[in-house]
């Protein structure tokens, strides 16, 4: 009995340090304060965000250039978003309701390396891109680290959106400015994607406002509608913060997530 316990202890070594390691990787992935352990990676003690004026392009137009972390739902839409604990159930359809209660953790698309929609958010930072920049700003994209290393492109010059739109993961999102506040209006959904990891669900018919204002130099604030009367019986406002990730020369780092994409431990399961 002595020898099979002595042969197994190398063993229990490697499961009980794999287990810490995960631990500490979930910490500072999703589970630590975003002023503390890098929610970015590396592990790195971050400064809290600057508070100094609001920077700006050459053409007075707010310059919301950085690396930024949150913005935006990932476990709870209700409580990340200020929203009341069960107030999205009671303004579900029975339709809605009957999806959100059969989904289940493994089915969550974001998991399989899908796109995490709108107006979900990551622990990794993002990036938004004004283009040009020396004159009023024809493009606003933005890039996401997590995932799939996906992005959204929001059209400012003046368009609207297609009479008619295939469904897709970012839909088709035109944009204006209101002051300083950045406007972007969102049709053509599809839906596959969930709000957060609980699994809210949502319809093609989702139409979606947000408005992004930089409040001073290291934070942004968002304050977004969803109104789909496919899925709720009334529109809804939810409310995030994004901060500057702290430390200078931050950048995207490459995140793939399509090489075996598998949910949980080995084989899937």
């Amino acid at each position: 009995m002595t020898r099979k316990l002595a042969s197994l202890a190398p063993w229990v070594l490697v499961v009980a340090l794999a287990f810490s390691a995960a631990l500490v990787a979930q910490g500072r992935q999703g589970n630590a304060p975003l002023g503390e352990i890098g929610a970015i990676g590396g592990g790195a003690k971050r400064a809290p965000a600057p508070t100094g004026p609001v920077p700006r392009l050459p053409d007075g137009t707010v310059d919301l250039s950085g690396l930024w972390v949150g913005g935006g739902p990932v476990q709870d839409i209700e409580k990340e978003g200020g929203l009341e604990p069960g107030t999205l159930e009671l303004l579900m359809t029975p339709e809605a309701r009957r999806i959100f209660a059969s989904r289940k953790p493994e089915d969550n698309p974001h998991f399989a390396c899908m796109p995490m929609g709108i107006p979900r958010a990551t622990p990794y930072p993002f990036r938004m891109i004004q283009t040009p920049t020396h004159t009023k700003a024809t493009h606003i994209f933005i890039l996401q680290e997590g995932n799939i290393h996906s992005f959204r492109q929001v059209f400012m010059d003046g368009r609207q959106h297609p009479k008619e739109l295939d469904p897709s993961w970012w839909g088709h999102s035109i944009g204006r400015w209101e002051g300083d506040t950045l406007v972007i209006d969102t049709v053509g959904l599809n839906d596959k994607s969930w709000f957060d990891n609980r699994g809210y669900p949502h319809t093609e018919k989702l139409h979606i406002i947000e408005r992004w204002t930089r409040v001073d130099e290291g934070h942004l604030t968002l304050e977004v509608t969803m109104d789909d009367p496919g899925a709720y019986t009334k529109p809804w406002t939810a409310k995030f913060q994004a901060r500057l990730t702290g430390l200078p020369g931050d950048e995207l780092l490459e995140y793939i997530c399509q090489e075996n994409n598998q949910y949980g431990i080995a084989q899937g399961k």
